[in-house]
C-alpha cells in the first residue's frame, strides 16, 4: 500500500513494542524502563504477525483460542534487531522481521511529509497502553529518533532544496491536555484552570492564548521539544501527576508561499501521543460506587465513542450524533477524525501474556477505526492585495527557497484566535530569535555546571520526563523545598516548605531532613545528616525521586540507565521486607519463579508509590485515612492445600472512627484519580468540601474478612468425632483468632456415633446414608475484637456441592464470643467423590470483621436442598469435581509436603494389610462355624440350639479379643488422624513462616526454624511409628487367635 493511499482515508498500523525480550531473567534490571514489570512477571509471547498486514492473539487461558486482525501496516519492533555502532537498532539478519525506527517513518512520516507538501492536513494518533511503546513510536529513545523528529528533520532539508520564487514559513505548538484541561508546554506560566478552547465558524475548534513559535530549522524545534518536555515534567510533578494519563498534541503549521503566482498553500500536521488506553476502561472502576467518577478518563472514553459513531457512519449505519463537543481532545481533534485530514492511527501493542485483555481491546479500538473514511482537500488560497505588491518586491529582492525574514504576511494566527491582530513574518521570526539566544545561554550554562558541580537528576515513570531537570549543589549549604527563598525550589507531593538542607563542603555532599520530613536515601528513610554517594538514590515527600550525581572525580563511566523509576521501587521494597520470597514465590523444575507472583509483585511495586502519594493526599486534606498494601491469599490455601492465586489489596483504615476496608488494586487506582482532583482543587484554593457519597476517600462500612481456618475431614471419613481449636491466619499469614469446632458423625436423628460405628475402611460407605454435624462452638482471642469492643464477628462455611456459604449469627462486642450454633448435614448416597473429598480436603471455615454501620452478613438459607428431618443435603451431585475449577497445582512440591504424600501412601498400605487382614478374619469364622456343628452332632437335636450357643461362647473364651479387632484398629486411625491433623496445621504454619527484616534476628530465625523441621520431622515419625506399632499388635494377636482356634 503507497504512502499516499495510507494517508486517503484514516488508517490503522500496529506495532509491537521494542525490545520485550521475555526470555531473560526476572533478575536483570538494566533493560529500558517500559517492558521492565513485563519481564520481571516472567510473560510469554501471545502475539504472533505473520505478514506485514496481519496479527494473530492467542487467549493464554484458552491457547486454542486465537483471532486475526488485518492492518494496513502490521510492524515487529519486538526482537531480531542488533545494535550499531550509533546506538541505533537495526535488523539483526537480511530475514529478520524486525521493524526499526527508519522503517516506521519510511511508511509513516514521508506520507505525512508528502501530505504537508501538497497542501492537506495530517494528522498521526499514537494510541495503546502504557508501556507500549506509544511515545517510542512518536518520540524515540536516545539514539533511534521517532517519527516527530525524523518528519521536522526531513522538513526543513527538504526546505533547503526546494526551487527559487517560494518562501516557507513553519510554526511549532506543543500542549498536553490532563482532567480536561489544557496547558502550553512552551509557555512558563501556568493558568489556571488551563487554556480556553474556543470555536469558530471557519477555523473550527482552537486553543485561545496558545503559544505558537516560528522556527527557522530542526535545531530550534529540538530545543522546543526539550522545553516543552521540561515544562511537562514540572507540571507532572507539581500537580502530582503522571505523563501516562495526559495526552499531548504537537500541532506544525507548515505555509508554502508561491511568490509568483500569488498563492498559499497551508497544512496542519498533528502529532498526538494520546494518554495510555488502560485509563480508559470501566473495569478500572470495578466494584467501585464512584465509577467513572474521574474526568482523567473522559478524554479516552469520548474518543472511543466518536470513532465508533464515524466507523458506523462509514458502514452505512444511521448516526444521530457524533459526540465531539464531548471533551476536549474531540473538539480538538474533530477534522482529523472525521474531517478535513489525511489521518493514520499507530496501536501500539504488548505481545506479554499478563496484558492480553488490554492487548485485545486495542486490536478492536484500530479495527473499528480503519473503517472511518475522510474527505481532505488542499488547502489554498490567493494573497491579499497588500500582500502581492511586497511579493513583488520580494520577486525582485530575493528568490531563495529557504525559510526568510521579508514580510509577507502571516494569517490570525490559531492558537491567538481568529481575530488576533496580523504580525509580518519577520517581526515573528525577530521575537523568536531573541527568545532563542536566551535559551542558548541558559543551555550552555547548565551543561557546563553539569560538568563541574553536584547535582539531582529528576527520575520519572516516565523514562522520557527522566533526566530532564537538574538541581545542582553550591558550595556551602543550601535550602531545599516548596518556598521560592530556596536555593534548590521543588515541588511535589509531600514536599514543605523547608524539606531539607544539602551541604558541600569540602568535597563531601550530605542531606539533612527538616523536622519530620520525609527523606528516603537507598530506600532507606532517614532522620539525620546523611553523606551522599555518587549515584545514591532520593526520594523526597511521598515519590519525588532524584538520583545524586557526585563530584567529577567520583564519576566513572556508569550507566545510569539502569537507575530507572522501577530500581527505586524494587530498592524501597526490598528496603521495606517486600520480596518475591516474601511473597511465597517457588521456584519451579527449571529454576524460574511461578509468574504469576512474579505478577502479584509488579503489581505491588506499581501501586507502592501511589499508595504513598494517596496517603499525603490524605494527611494534607485531613481525612485520617491510613492505607497499606496488603496480599490477599498470601498466607492461604485452598481446601487441598495447595496456595491460591494472590491478589494485591489496599487495606484503608480510617484513624478516628477505626473504619476499615479493602480496596481491589482497580477500585483503589479509581479512587486515586478521584483523590486527585480533589486535591488539586484543594491546591488551587478551591472550596476542598464534597457531600460524604462524593468523597472518594469515604465508604459505607462494609465486612472486613479477617482470616481462614482448616479442620481437616479424614476423621469423618472413618466416622469418628472430632474436636478441634484451630488458628484462624489473616492474610499475612499470622494468627488472628482460635476456632473452638466440633465435627461429630451422627444418626438421622442426630445422635453422636460410637466407637462401634467407627468404619476401618471408608469404601464401606460408599452407597449407603451419612449424617454429620457441625458445631461451631467459640472464637478466642480475636484480634480485631481487641482492637475495638464496639466491633462484632460472623463466621462462614461451605462444604463439599454446597451452593451458598453458611453464616452463623452475628455476636458484637464481647472478645471471645460463644457462637454455639450447629448445622446437621446429610449425603443420602455417599458417593466415590465425596468420600474422596472427605479423604484430601478441608473444611474452610472464614472469619467476617463486622464494624459500627455495616451490614450483617446473611444467614438465611435459600436455594438448599434439605431433608424431611430438615437437615441439609450435601453430595447431590451424580458427578462431582473434588478440586475447585480454577485452582492449579503448584509447580514445586516442597520436601516436606512429599513427606506427607509418602506418609499418606504408607497408611493407604495399612489400609489394604488391613482389608486383607478383615477377609482372614471373616474366613476364620466361616470355618469355625464350621467346625461347631460337626463336633456336636452326636448330641439330642433338643439341644442343639443350646449346644450350639454354647459353642459359640466357648469359641469366645478361647478368642475373646475377636470381636474388638476392629475396634481397637478404629481407636487406633482415630489416634493417628488426630496427629495429622496436628502436624498438617505444624505443616501449614511452617510453610507461611517468614524471616525477619532485622538481619542481627536472621541467625536465631534459622535456629528456631530448623528447630521446628526437627519437630516436625520428629512428630511425623512418631505418628507412623505409633500407627505401624498398632497395626502390628493387631494383626499378632489375630494370628494367635487363628492359632488357637486351629
Amino acid at each position: 500500500m503507497s504512502s499516499e493511499l495510507l494517508f486517503i482515508t484514516n488508517s490503522s498500523v500496529l506495532r509491537l513494542p521494542f525490545g520485550l525480550n521475555l526470555s531473560k531473567g526476572a533478575n536483570e534490571v538494566n533493560s529500558m524502563g517500559r517492558n521492565e514489570r513485563e519481564k520481571n512477571s516472567g510473560s510469554k509471547c501471545v502475539i504472533s504477525m505473520h505478514s506485514r498486514t496481519t496479527t494473530t492473539i492467542q487467549d493464554p487461558k484458552n491457547p486454542e483460542h486465537m483471532k486475526t486482525f488485518t492492518f494496513d501496516l502490521a510492524y515487529w519492533s519486538h526482537n531480531g534487531f542488533q545494535v550499531d555502532q550509533d546506538g541505533v537498532f537495526i535488523s539483526a539478519d537480511p530475514n529478520s522481521i524486525f521493524a526499526s525506527q527508519r522503517d516506521v517513518f519510511h511508511d509513516l512520516g514521508r506520507g505525512i511529509l508528502e501530505s504537508a507538501w501538497q497542501g492537506y492536513n495530517a494528522t498521526l494518533l499514537a494510541y495503546g497502553q502504557t508501556g507500549s511503546g506509544k511515545s517510542y513510536s512518536m518520540i524515540g529513545f536516545g539514539a533511534n529518533k521517532g517519527i516527530i523528529p525524523n518528519v521536522c528533520e526531513e522538513l526543513f532539508q527538504a526546505v533547503e532544496n526546494r526551487e527559487k520564487n517560494q518562501e516557507y514559513q513553519v510554526t511549532f505548538s506543543m500542549l498536553e491536555i490532563y482532567n480536561e484541561q489544557v496547558r502550553d508546554l512552551l509557555s512558563r506560566t501556568k493558568k489556571p484552570g488551563g487554556l480556553k478552547v474556543r470555536e469558530d465558524h471557519q477555523l473550527g475548534f482552537y486553543v485561545e492564548g496558545l503559544k505558537s513559535v516560528p522556527c527557522e530549522n530542526y535545531a530550534q524545534i529540538e530545543r522546543l521539544m526539550e522545553q516543552g518536555t521540561k515544562v511537562r515534567t514540572t507540571a507532572s510533578t507539581n500537580m502530582n501527576t503522571s505523563s501516562s494519563r495526559s495526552h499531548m498534541v504537537i500541532t506544525i503549521q507548515f505555509k508554502q508561499v508561491f511568490l509568483d503566482r500569488d498563492l498559499t498553500k497551508q497544512s496542519s500536521i498533528n502529532l498526538v501521543d494520546l494518554a495510555g488506553s488502560e485509563r480508559q476502561k470501566s473495569s478500572g472502576s470495578e466494584g467501585d460506587r464512584l465509577k467513572e467518577g474521574s474526568r482523567v478518563n473522559l478524554s479516552l472514553t469520548n474518543l472511543g465513542n466518536v470513532i465508533s459513531a464515524l466507523a458506523d457512519a462509514a458502514l452505512g449505519k444511521k448516526v444521530l450524533h457524533v459526540p465531539y463537543r464531548d471533551s476536549v481532545l474531540t473538539k480538538l481533534l474533530q477534522s482529523a477524525l472525521g474531517g478535513n485530514s489525511r489521518t493514520a492511527l499507530i496501536a501500539a501493542i504488548s505481545p506479554a501474556d499478563i496484558c492480553y485483555e488490554e492487548t485485545l481491546s486495542t486490536l478492536r479500538y484500530a479495527e473499528r477505526a480503519k473503517k472511518i473514511r475522510n474527505k481532505a482537500v488542499v488547502n489554498t488560497s490567493k494573497l491579499m492585495r497588500e500582500s502581492r505588491a511586497e511579493n513583488s518586491k520580494l520577486l525582485l529582492r530575493c528568490g531563495n527557497s529557504r525559510i526568510t525574514e521579508q514580510p509577507a504576511y502571516w494569517p490570525a494566527e490559531r492558537g491567538l484566535g481568529p481575530r488576533a491582530p496580523q504580525r509580518t513574518w519577520a517581526h515573528l521570526l525577530a521575537r523568536a530569535r531573541e527568545e532563542w539566544r536566551q535559551q542558548y545561554e541558559a543551555v550552555a550554562q547548565e551543561r557546563q555546571m553539569m560538568k563541574t558541580s553536584p547535582h539531582l537528576l529528576n527520575i520519572n515513570e516516565d523514562p522520557q520526563l527522566t533526566g530532564v531537570l537538574k538541581y545542582f549543589i553550591q558550595a556551602g549549604s543550601c535550602d531545599a523545598g516548596q518556598s521560592a527563598s530556596n536555593a534548590i525550589t521543588l515541588q511535589g507531593l509531600g514536599i514543605s516548605d523547608k524539606h531539607a538542607s544539602f551541604t558541600n563542603l569540602d568535597g563531601q555532599v550530605a542531606v539533612t531532613p527538616h523536622s519530620k520530613c520525609k527523606v528516603v536515601v537507598n530506600g532507606v528513610p532517614i532522620t539525620t545528616k546523611t553523606r551522599l554517594q555518587h549515584l545514591d538514590r532520593i526520594i523526597l515527600g511521598s515519590n519525588s525521586a532524584y538520583l545524586y550525581i557526585g563530584f567529577p572525580s567520583e564519576r566513572g563511566n556508569e550507566d545510569l540507565g539502569r537507575f530507572d523509576y522501577d530500581f527505586f521501587q524494587l530498592e524501597r521494597a526490598a528496603a521495606e521486607g517486600v520480596s518475591v520470597d516474601k511473597l511465597g514465590a517457588g521456584n519451579s523444575g527449571d529454576g524460574k519463579a511461578d509468574p504469576s507472583v512474579l505478577a502479584v509483585f509488579q503489581d505491588y511495586l506499581k501501586l507502592m508509590p501511589l499508595v504513598a502519594e494517596a496517603n499525603q493526599m490524605s494527611e494534607e486534606l485531613k481525612k485520617e485515612l491510613k492505607m497499606e498494601l496488603k496480599v490477599k491469599n498470601l498466607a492461604s490455601s485452598d481446601s487441598r492445600g495447595y496456595d491460591l492465586q494472590k491478589e494485591v489489596m489496599v487495606k484503608v483504615t480510617n484513624q478516628r472512627t477505626h473504619e476499615v476496608w479493602m480496596w481491589s488494586k482497580a477500585k483503589f487506582i479509581n479512587r486515586k484519580f478521584l483523590m486527585e482532583e480533589l486535591y488539586q482543587s484543594f491546591l488551587d484554593g478551591e472550596d476542598r468540601h464534597v457531600a460524604q457519597e462524593d468523597d472518594p476517600f469515604w465508604d459505607p462500612a462494609e465486612a472486613i474478612h479477617l482470616g481462614s481456618a482448616h479442620i481437616w475431614l479424614q476423621s469423618l471419613a472413618y466416622c469418628m468425632e472430632m474436636e478441634e481449636q484451630v488458628e484462624f491466619l489473616n492474610c499475612d499469614g499470622l494468627e488472628e483468632a482460635v476456632l473452638h469446632v466440633h465435627v461429630t458423625p451422627c444418626s438421622p436423628a442426630g445422635q453422636a456415633c460410637g466407637e462401634e460405628d467407627v468404619v476401618t475402611d471408608p469404601w464401606e460407605l460408599l452407597g449407603k446414608r451419612m449424617d454429620f454435624q457441625i458445631h461451631i462452638v467459640r472464637c478466642l482471642g480475636a484480634q480485631w475484637l481487641k482492637e475495638d469492643a464496639e466491633r462484632g464477628i460472623q463466621m462462614g462455611y461451605k462444604i463439599y456441592d454446597l451452593p451458598h456459604t453458611l453464616y452463623t449469627k452475628p455476636v458484637w462486642k464481647v472478645v471471645n464470643p460463644q457462637i454455639e450454633e450447629s448445622v446437621q448435614f446429610t449425603a443420602l448416597n455417599a458417593s466415590q467423590d465425596f468420600l474422596n473429598y472427605l479423604q484430601t480436603n478441608a473444611l474452610i471455615v472464614d472469619l467476617w470483621g463486622l464494624q459500627e454501620g455495616c451490614t450483617a452478613l446473611s444467614c438465611s438459607q435459600p436455594g438448599l436442598m434439605v431433608t424431611g428431618e430438615g437437615h441439609i443435603l450435601v453430595d447431590t451431585k451424580k458427578t462431582a469435581t473434588v478440586m475447585d475449577t480454577g485452582q492449579t497445582t503448584p509447580t514445586q512440591t516442597s520436601e516436606l509436603y512429599l513427606k506427607l504424600l509418602k506418609l499418606e501412601r504408607e497408611t493407604e498400605l495399612l489400609r489394604n494389610i488391613n482389608r486383607a487382614l478383615r477377609e482372614e478374619n471373616v474366613s476364620l469364622r466361616e470355618s469355625l462355624e464350621k467346625t461347631g456343628p460337626r463336633q456336636q452332632a452326636h448330641k439330642h437335636p433338643d439341644t442343639l440350639k443350646i449346644s450350639g450357643m454354647t459353642t459359640d461362647r466357648e469359641m469366645n473364651q478361647v478368642c475373646p479379643q475377636q470381636a474388638s479387632y476392629d475396634g481397637e484398629f478404629a481407636k487406633a486411625l482415630k489416634v493417628f488422624y488426630q496427629s495429622m491433623n496436628v502436624t498438617r496445621g505444624q505443616f501449614l504454619k511452617l510453610r507461611h513462616y517468614k524471616p525477619p527484616e532485622d538481619d542481627h534476628m536472621l541467625r536465631p530465625f534459622v535456629l528456631q526454624q530448623s528447630q521446628m523441621l526437627r519437630d516436625f520431622g520428629d512428630l511425623l515419625e512418631s505418628s507412623l511409628w505409633k500407627l505401624k506399632n498398632d497395626v502390628a499388635l493387631i494383626v499378632k494377636k489375630k494370628r494367635e487367635c487363628l492359632l488357637q482356634g486351629e
